[in-house]
């Protein structure tokens, strides 16, 4: 369960700073600033006191490992990460970055 919960924690944090840069991307493109006005939110379930930065590499490792070798998993996660995604391009964004985990 906690290897699950860091996985899930990981993949937040990911897909946070991907669309904070392509939205800072998009500004910066047109002129504008972007201020964030708030600290990052997490759940109570999101870091527990056990957490470290060597067990955070170990999980993602192993959370890369499954999405090279697991279809299954790999699809699981794309359809959780990417399916409530409603802009096309961001939606598209998701997917692709799945793609190098499949070796093509």
């Amino acid at each position: 369960m906690a290897i699950h919960t860091a996985m899930s924690f990981a993949m937040a944090a990911v897909c946070f700073v991907a669309i904070a840069t392509l939205s800072a991307s998009y500004a910066a493109a047109q002129g504008q600033t972007v201020k964030v006005k708030h600290a990052p939110i997490t759940n109570p379930g999101d870091v527990s006191g056990s957490w470290s930065p060597q067990r955070n590499v170990i999980e993602s490792k192993q959370y890369e490992q499954l999405l090279r070798t697991n279809p299954a998993f790999r699809k699981a996660r794309m359809q959780k990460e990417c399916g409530s995604i409603n802009d096309p391009q961001l939606h598209q964004s998701c997917i692709t970055s799945f793609e190098r985990y499949t070796g093509g």
